[in-house]
């Protein structure tokens, strides 16, 4: 499967956002290569911090009042329902959704980053924002962790 890498044209210039979506595809990559036996735990992993992760960013639009919030949230239902939606044969050790999932993900995210979060990312600069208000997202380590906990 084909990864997709973190470049500098994916920035948006909001640095927890960009630290996020940069962690993001680096643990798309770990789980793209993650052998087919340990593959679950890792894409559970993925769900879930992607599901907290669109719940603190929803949380964001809605205290800034964002006018996309409806359809941004939408498209973030829309993806964990594509991802929930493997689930299943994941659990029964069909992995290969799971990976299609994975694939389709990724092409879902180069989309959703040049269009909701560079409009999110304008609209916070246009709302004056101090960057450093801006709760930190999932970073590198809260995957690791969150990883770590479902293994126990």
């Amino acid at each position: 499967m084909q990864t997709v890498n973190w470049s500098q044209e994916m920035e948006l210039g909001v640095p927890e956002m960009d630290d996020a979506h940069k962690a993001l595809l680096e643990e798309l990559t770990r789980l793209s290569n993650t052998p087919d036996d340990q593959f679950a735990t890792g894409y559970f992993a993925l769900i879930a911090a992607l599901e907290q992760d669109f719940r603190e960013e929803e949380q964001l639009m809605e205290n800034i009042d964002f006018p996309a919030l409806h359809s941004h949230r939408e498209q973030h239902a829309r993806v964990l329902s594509g991802l929930h939606h493997v689930v299943p044969d994941v659990m029964q050790g069909h992995i290969d959704p799971g990976r299609e999932a994975i694939a389709l993900f990724q092409q879902w995210f180069l989309f959703h980053l040049s269009t909701m979060d560079l409009a999110l990312a304008v609209d916070l600069d246009l709302a004056n924002v101090p960057k450093e208000s801006i709760s930190p997202l999932l970073t590198r380590t809260d995957l690791d962790s969150m990883v770590k906990n479902i293994m126990r």
